[in-house]
């Protein structure tokens, strides 16, 4: 009798549960907005934020140009990422420990709207440098410092970032 009770709890919960739309983002949403990214000299620009049942998921495409040598890495206290590298390649460093790092200010648009409270560094100091190119996915979990150091080809990637904070704006 306790089975059944249990059995027909668990059903009437799943049946309960709010099923949330699917949210689409098409390829030609990916290229338009890698075009105004090109044009207007912008990087890491959120395509859609969406309630995902608990937590939030993003979808951002970064555009970068060849030759670009990077200083600017990251760590984000509670977003995780996942990169797929859509075209070009470039030399990609994790772990290890930011240098100078600078706590970002919690009304930043990119605490709001890119990747949650976290800080920024000029370096890290005992990463593990890999090169990322085309096809190429690497996920990054929240907390460990990141960031492309050297850009051989030009570099499109798209993130996914996973926010179980709901920090990040709906888009």
């Amino acid at each position: 009798m306790t089975r059944i009770f249990a059995i027909v709890l668990l059903l009437a919960q799943a049946s309960a549960t709010k099923v949330l739309p699917v949210t689409d983002v098409k390829a030609s949403d990916i290229q338009a907005t890698v075009k105004e990214e090109i044009a207007k000299k912008l990087t890491d620009v959120p395509i859609r934020t969406v309630d995902a049942g608990g937590h939030n998921i993003s979808i951002a495409v970064v555009h970068r140009d060849n030759g670009t040598n990077l200083t600017g890495m990251a760590a984000h206290d509670k977003v995780s990422e996942v990169y797929y590298i859509v075209e070009g390649s470039g030399t990609f460093v994790t772990g290890g420990t930011l240098v100078k790092p600078q706590k970002r200010e919690s009304s930043s648009d990119t605490v709001k709207q890119l990747s949650g409270p976290g800080y920024a560094g000029t370096g890290i100091q005992g990463g593990t440098s890999r090169r990322l190119s085309k096809g190429d996915m690497v996920i990054i979990p929240a907390g460990t410092p990141h960031g492309f150091t050297d850009v051989q080809e030009a570099i499109t990637y798209t993130i996914v970032r996973i926010d179980p904070s709901r920090l990040l704006a709906l888009k």
